[in-house]
């Protein structure tokens, strides 16, 4: 089976953005004319949008769950921990890479260790502001308190960074969701909507796409006239 069929599986949208007159977008909207019944058949749920405006870059983007762990694996690939002085910030890579060994397993098991009690409850702070100090609760929540003070203590730690550093991370790799397809081909666009759908493969949640169907229940044909 085409890889095309499963793009609804792992992408939750792909929008075309392309330029309805400059030749810098003629790949981009030869293709989503050439494939777009093809993929809507295949993938009728998925919005498969076109953005057409003068003067626009050409691109495709996405949507990508990339969690905290992801980002600290990327900052730590690509050297984002750095000091004013341009040398790497030691303290916060050593508390991003404990932040990735966090046991989140065993700390959402001993979320629940106090019967009928949820330390995260929204409201928490106004139902029960003081339940640390109850030692029943503290006793029974120990393990819970030490995973969780540990890992808040180490994300202080690494958006602790210079210059909005987390921030500029995050935004560099949000954009990892668009690809900009100046003058591309029709070839160059299908290898950007692959790319895509590798990534929303490795990262996005397979809970997230669980209740769409993986076979066509219903075909809207769209405008006679596309």
């Amino acid at each position: 089976m085409s890889w095309k069929a499963g793009l609804s599986r792992n992408l939750p949208i792909l929008r075309f953005f392309a330029c309805p007159t400059s030749p810098s977008s003629n790949g981009i909207r030869s293709w989503y004319t050439k494939n777009y019944e093809t993929i809507k058949a295949m993938n009728p749920t998925m919005p498969l949008l076109l953005r057409t405006t003068e003067n626009a870059m050409p691109a495709i983007t996405t949507e990508i769950d990339f969690t905290t762990d992801d980002l600290l694996r990327y900052m730590l690939q690509t050297n984002k921990f750095q000091n004013s002085d341009g040398s790497t910030a030691l303290d916060r890579v050593e508390a991003a890479r404990a932040y990735l060994q966090t046991d989140w397993k065993t700390m959402r098991r001993e979320r629940w260790a106090h019967k009928g009690f949820d330390p995260e409850h929204p409201l928490i702070d106004e139902i029960d502001p003081d339940w640390k100090l109850d030692g029943v609760k503290r006793r029974d929540l120990e393990v819970y308190i030490a995973l969780k003070e540990a890992a808040d203590d180490q994300m202080k730690v690494i958006q602790s960074g210079p210059n909005e550093e987390y921030t500029r991370a995050e935004n560099s790799l949000l954009m990892c969701q668009r690809v900009d397809l100046w003058c591309a081909g029709e070839r160059e666009v299908e290898e950007a909507v692959k790319h895509l759908y590798m990534l929303g493969v490795r990262f996005n949640s397979e809970e997230r796409f669980k209740d769409n169907a993986q076979y066509i229940t219903e075909f809207y044909p769209g405008a006679s006239d596309f």
